[in-house]
């Protein structure tokens, strides 16, 4: 097995051998707006998984898909000979599909908030259900305190309650 620094770096290098790659040597139309996103190699270094990102419908992701395809073997090719390993890694292209993710996360944010400002309001008008001050306050502080003491008693939980 193979150091993990050694297969990040392995990994970063793929991302951009294959980003270079697709930006300036394939010339297949089907080829739309891509960004390779991520690289993982496994721990071997036998078989890499490129991850990418397409600017466009369905459509255009499809043909996207099927140009990489194509060139998978080129591909290889120019990333066994630019890593110089014994064995060139086998390529796996998935489609990141960050975009769904990002239009997932704004919509509950904005649900989020929308909740928060109802909440909100409703506390605006809200008043507490029993006294001010629900706990029990100790009157007896002093502990050499006297009877007579029960005459400040209103003015003690007045300034207590506030």
């Amino acid at each position: 097995m193979a150091d993990p620094a050694k297969v990040r770096k392995h990994a970063e290098r793929v991302r951009e051998l294959v980003a270079s790659v697709v930006r300036t040597q394939i010339k297949d139309p089907r080829l739309g707006m891509i960004t390779i996103t991520d690289a993982r190699i496994t721990a071997d270094l036998r078989e890499a998984t490129v991850f990418y990102t397409v600017l466009g419908d369905a459509e255009e992701q499809a043909g996207t898909a099927a140009a990489l395809e194509s060139a998978k073997g080129m591909l290889r090719g120019v990333v066994g000979r630019a890593l110089g390993l014994r064995h060139s890694p086998s390529l796996a292209f998935v489609s990141d599909d960050v975009q769904e993710h990002v239009k997932h996360i704004d919509d509950l944010l904005a649900e989020a908030k929308q909740r928060d400002e109802v909440v909100q309001q409703l506390a605006a008008g809200a008043a507490y259900a029993g006294e001010a001050q629900p706990y029990k306050v100790d009157e007896d502080d002093d502990e050499g305190a006297s009877d007579d003491d029960d005459e400040d008693e209103p003015a003690l939980r007045a300034a207590v309650q506030r």
